[in-house]
């Protein structure tokens, strides 16, 4: 025999929650995985133009993501287990990984919201740097040209961009030729563009954090209330 009455109830609550955790956890691992490979952030971070190459910022925050939804799949499967066997011992373990990935979370998230803009930032004084100095290169230097052109081609055909903004901005014949065909009057500035691309993908990453925290708030609940039970049951 095992736990009774309303402890029965919480401990079959918190194999529920803890089997959503896992999946969050999927979730997480899965998204985070798409983050790294998604063709338009790989297309533009890994670029390079005379040594130098595309802040990783944003690379380094998708590696944790993948941490933490490879650590969530841990945690949740250890939560149902010991859920299931009833065993103080993996409750409280369980519950001390949920203590310490909850304030990773909110450290993250303190972290994410104090540098949300630096990521684009980042990319935007990239672009910059290379369209300046493709636009400054003479035109006899033609193999430094070509360099700048083909950076500046991925970021216009890849965001549908062209330019810094206005018709000033993409006035000249070098940077005319690496707009994508009517881009030249039509497409937005590659400033915008690039704030919008990190923008959705900070957002989607929000969301998925909050929904998360709020799990495993319940589950900090349940995993003590069910602890205690377990170690007032008689049966014990």
């Amino acid at each position: 025999m095992g736990v009774e009455g309303c402890t029965k109830c919480i401990k079959y609550m918190l194999f529920f929650f803890n089997f959503i955790f896992w999946l969050a956890g999927c979730v997480i691992l899965g998204v985070s995985l798409w983050l790294r490979h998604d063709t338009k952030t790989s297309n533009l971070l890994d670029l390079r133009f005379e040594g130098e190459e595309a802040p990783s910022t944003f690379y380094i925050s998708v590696y944790i993501l993948i941490a933490v939804g490879a650590v969530m799949m841990f945690v949740g499967f250890l939560g149902c287990y010991g859920a299931i066997q009833e065993s103080q011992c993996l409750l409280g373990t369980f519950f001390a990984c949920l203590v310490i990935l909850f304030a990773c979370e909110v450290a993250a998230g303190i972290w994410g919201f104090m540098n949300k803009d630096k990521i684009s930032k980042e990319l935007i004084s990239f672009y910059d740097s290379v369209y300046d100095k493709g636009v400054s290169i003479p035109p006899l230097q033609s193999d430094q040209n070509q360099a700048a052109a083909a950076v500046l081609k991925v970021f216009h055909e890849t965001l549908t961009c062209c330019g810094k903004g206005g018709i000033a901005g993409f006035s000249t014949m070098f940077v005319s030729d690496v707009c994508p065909g009517d881009l030249k009057i039509t497409a937005a500035n590659c400033h915008t563009k690039i704030k919008e691309l990190f923008s959705e993908k900070i957002y989607l990453i929000g969301i998925a954090a909050l929904v998360v925290a709020v799990i495993m708030i319940f589950e900090m609940i349940f995993s003590m209330v069910l602890c205690c039970g377990i170690r007032n049951s008689p049966v014990y």
